[in-house]
């Protein structure tokens, strides 16, 4: 998505601990690559507790085909960021 990310995680530490880290990290390298400074995320973050096998897959399919619902592309697999295709996904 080019506005926002979604990610599916299952850690085995509170996000506590790594989100801030993964935030400082993506936003240095991002404002270097974009050749600008400041604050590269919004303060706000959604997390959500998934607590069953249904509800990951659940979770999976809404951020897989986010970027057609948002007229990005025609099919999940399409999108260059997406583990829909495969290109990401644990098997």
């Amino acid at each position: 998505m080019p506005n926002h990310v979604h990610m599916l995680v299952t850690p085995s530490v509170p996000s506590t601990k790594w989100l801030g880290p993964l935030k400082g990290f993506t936003a240095y390298q991002a404002n270097r690559i974009l050749a600008r400074t400041g604050a590269f995320w919004q303060e706000e973050s959604y997390d959500h507790v998934v607590r069953s096998e249904a509800g990951l897959e659940r979770v999976r399919q809404y951020i897989e085909n986010n970027p057609v619902k948002a007229g990005l592309v025609t099919s999940a697999e399409d999108y260059r960021w997406s583990s829909a295709g495969g290109n990401g996904r644990a098997a």
